[in-house]
């Protein structure tokens, strides 16, 4: 009888506080962090208000545009990033090559380098986020369409002499960090052989102990990751390594184009995390 009386067991919790979990679920921040969302994203809003008319202003009078920059540099501030450079990035004629946690990424690099990016072609179908990787002049590609390659790697060698620069993160997926995935290489095919003067600089992007709060893994959504990094407390240091720049053409094949690269961030990765890197 007092089995039967007794008080079922509490449900599990719905947001489990456990890391791996951490990232499937966006909590109510409460009035403070309500105030935040509309803080930062008022920020955008007014960048946007102010930087687009002038962005088509430069482009009728085909001036250089720095509009792109300055907004990508402002959407990152207002995240929260405190950009700390390590090296010297190239100026032009460069293929970056980054490890990737988050599309966070793409303003952080952008708000420093000015590169365009290379992203899958989903993106381009989204309101207001589509719009704004065209103003970047972002190279849409399709994983699933392997026919298409050869197309794709066209568009790729035109975009690269026009805008100078353009950073592809060939995981093709975010981590969280602590580890690099194998790189892809089918849209390395751009590099072989290498346009004339190009070189491959990679780049390796820490952000510290925030990497697990920061980074979009998992089966979160990316509303729900941009929700939780608008109502985060406080900044956050991030340091982006610019690393020894290299010819291309001392790497025959995009294969081993992409293992050098890999190598040097891989590299850098485990001097930040205190480790001996893998051989």
């Amino acid at each position: 009888m007092s089995e039967a009386l007794a008080a079922p067991a509490p449900p599990p919790p719905l947001y489990p506080d456990t890391p791996d979990m951490a990232h499937l679920h966006w909590r109510d921040p409460g009035p403070i962090g309500r105030v935040r969302l509309a803080l930062r994203a008022g920020l955008i809003v007014l960048a946007l208000v102010v930087m687009v008319p002038l962005y088509y202003i430069w482009r009728a009078l085909r001036l250089s545009n720095p509009w792109p920059k300055l907004f990508l540099r402002t959407v990152g501030r207002a995240c929260g990033a405190r950009v700390k450079i390590v090296g010297t990035p190239l100026k032009r004629d460069v293929f970056y090559i980054a490890n990737h946690l988050s599309w966070l990424d793409i303003p952080v690099i952008a708000g420093r380098n000015g590169s365009a990016f290379v992203a899958q072609d989903g993106i381009k179908s989204w309101p207001v986020v589509g719009w704004l990787c065209k103003l970047n002049d972002t190279v849409f590609v399709s994983r699933s369409n392997r026919m298409g390659i050869a197309g794709q790697i066209n568009e790729l060698r035109d975009a690269l002499s026009e805008t100078w620069a353009i950073t592809i993160f060939p995981e093709g997926t975010t981590t969280d960090g602590s580890s690099l995935l194998p790189f892809k290489s089918p849209l390395l095919q751009v590099l072989d052989p290498p346009p004339p003067g190009v070189m491959v600089q990679p780049m390796y992007l820490d952000y510290g102990a925030s990497a697990h709060g920061i980074a979009w893994v998992g089966e979160e959504t990316a509303p729900n990751n941009a929700l939780r990094l608008f109502t985060r407390k406080g900044s956050f240091e991030v340091t982006l390594h610019f690393l020894e720049p290299f010819s291309p053409a001392d790497f025959p094949g995009r294969k081993a184009i992409a293992a050098e690269a890999r190598v040097r961030i891989e590299s850098a990765l485990s001097a930040s995390l205190g480790r001996i890197p893998a051989v």
